[in-house]
């Protein structure tokens, strides 16, 4: 019997060519596109220079902010409300007013004081475009400090190095960062939703009322709608894995074998999500929206691009009852630092706890709707 009806699944599915788009082609073009427009890195913070003093030193600090990369020059005004108004007007982003004398000041009494200001509309843009800044006026003060203090051959005062290393992503490439997670976020869009969408639709056009009458079982029924998608999710994580590769040069550095173990057992556990949300819908529109509602927390809540560290406590409880946190944990760990199955244990038994609650609650909420 159970045979039977994952065959009819198969091919219902193979049948419906929107279904297949929907849940190997999309999922694909969002995971090229979302890495490529997902930028941590702020750049191109458009820059207005006030420069009273028009030094060696004020056109130094000017041309190191340009060629950073981070900034972008776009007015040199004559005065401050020229400044305020380029901010005001949205067409400057930060404004930097040197002073007159500038480098007079600097080199006669050690001492010269410039001004940041920035449009803090978007607080993150601003703090990054402050402290690039910071960053660069510090290294142009060191430079021109090199040039007027002579060091001693032996410095008789103790020196500390520091010997910074970066693991895992050196290059820091947000690239490798975000990719993993994404493709565990598409897992789960391809699992829960397509699967609430497949049983819905059956409860739409009367089928399930003819299963109702036969001697097929819940448990039966919900098994032959979640193996299909399962097989179908481990196809798209795999297209996924090899999109990883050949766009944005991924290799995972830890076992395939982990990402698929536990892949196997995360899919049973967004299936059961999608049963469970198929369970109290009666149309696809009312499983689409309550869907998206759902995955919509689920990224929020992920760690996808917020740390959860950086979330306060109580946001902090809700990210680790929520199954995709585990799996992009999982999956950055295993492609970026090679995490082994041994490492992740705690990992694959929240995801095998999530698996069992969301598909218990699923058979019992089907029962209790059909009997």
């Amino acid at each position: 019997m159970l045979s039977a009806l994952i065959r009819k699944e198969f091919s219902q599915i193979l049948r419906n060519v929107n279904i297949i788009r929907m849940m190997l082609m999309a999922p694909l073009i969002q995971l090229i596109i979302i890495p490529l427009a997902a930028d941590f890195e702020v750049k191109n913070i458009n820059l207005a220079v006030l420069d009273r003093d028009h030094s060696t030193y004020s056109h130094k600090i000017t041309n190191k902010m340009v060629a950073s990369g981070y900034f972008k020059l776009v007015d040199m005004p004559h005065d401050e409300a020229a400044a305020q108004r380029a901010m005001d007007e949205g067409r400057a982003d930060l404004a930097l007013e040197i002073p007159a004398h500038f480098e007079r000041d600097l080199v006669r009494e050690d001492e010269a004081t410039v001004k940041i200001r920035t449009d803090a509309v978007n607080g993150v843009k601003a703090g990054l475009g402050m402290n690039y800044g910071g960053q660069i006026i510090s290294a142009v003060n060191n430079e021109i400090r090199q040039d007027f203090v002579q060091m001693p051959r032996f410095n008789p005062l103790p020196m500390i190095d520091i010997n910074t290393r970066f693991w895992y992503n050196p290059d820091f490439n947000y690239r490798h960062y975000m990719a993993p997670g994404i493709l565990a976020l598409l897992l789960t869009m391809v699992g829960s939703m397509m699967c609430a969408l497949n049983i819905v639709r059956e409860r739409e056009i009367g089928t399930m009322e003819q299963m109702n009458v036969t001697p097929v079982k819940s448990w039966q029924f919900l098994l032959a709608k979640l193996i299909p998608f399962w097989v179908i999710g481990l196809v798209s994580l795999t297209i996924g894995l090899l999109a990883c590769f050949l766009i944005f040069g991924i290799v995972s550095a830890g076992s395939y074998l982990t990402i698929y173990l536990f892949a196997m057992v995360y899919l049973v556990a967004a299936l059961g999500i999608g049963q469970l949300i198929a369970s109290f819908t009666d149309t696809q529109q009312q499983a689409t929206l309550f869907s998206f509602f759902f995955m919509m927390m689920f990224v929020l809540l992920s760690g996808l691009y917020t740390p959860i560290e950086s979330m306060p406590p109580w946001a902090q409880w809700l990210a680790w009852a929520n199954p995709v946190t585990h799996f992009v944990d999982v999956m950055r760990s295993v492609v970026l630092k090679g995490s082994t199955f041994m490492d992740l244990l705690p990992r694959f038994w929240s995801i095998c706890g999530f698996a069992v609650l969301f598909n218990v609650i699923a058979v019992f909420s089907y029962r209790k709707r059909m009997g």
